[in-house]
């Protein structure tokens, strides 16, 4: 395997701090690399639709929650880990756009719906295919058996991760 810019930094750190273990520093510095990589490629993917990672991680989970599409934005705050004022402007721009729609909760008043319009349906659509291809680029050096053993690897640490 080559040598990548990790590497370069083990071996500094091993030059001038011999009695350090840099393993840790090694995954977690690929695991940072690697989501600034793909994050880049995914703002590139979903960019060709007119709309940010932001904006597809709102139109994903609608399109995600079946017919008819809509969730409160209680339920749209827990799926994607917002706050209300953070889900707020994302819903404001998605409106204007004319991707999502606002509407009264038909079984509370009080109530409020987020609806994919027929257009942000049709973009989310054409996005996660972009993005599912633009993904599959970036793993294409992996053979099945790899993906699939880096798959469970990663379940694996982010569960550990997330349980402490």
């Amino acid at each position: 395997m080559a040598d990548d810019g990790v590497d370069r930094i083990l071996e500094q750190w091993a030059t001038e701090r011999p009695e350090l273990k840099t393993e840790s520093m090694g995954v977690f510095g690929r695991i940072y690399r690697i989501a600034r990589a793909s994050g880049d490629a995914m703002t590139a993917a979903y960019g060709q639709f007119g709309i940010t990672r932001a904006d597809f991680d709102v139109l994903a989970t609608l399109r995600r929650s079946g017919p008819p599409f809509a969730l409160a934005p209680s339920a749209l705050t827990a799926s994607l880990m917002l706050t209300s004022g953070g889900l707020t402007g994302r819903i404001d721009r998605l409106e204007r756009a004319g991707l999502v729609a606002r509407s009264p909760a038909p079984t509370d008043r009080r109530g409020l719906l987020v609806t994919l319009t027929d257009r942000g349906r049709e973009i989310v659509d054409d996005a996660v295919v972009a993005g599912l291809a633009a993904q599959d680029r970036m793993l294409a050096a992996l053979a099945p058996a790899r993906r699939r053993q880096l798959d469970d690897l990663l379940r694996e640490l982010l569960g550990a991760v997330s349980a402490s």
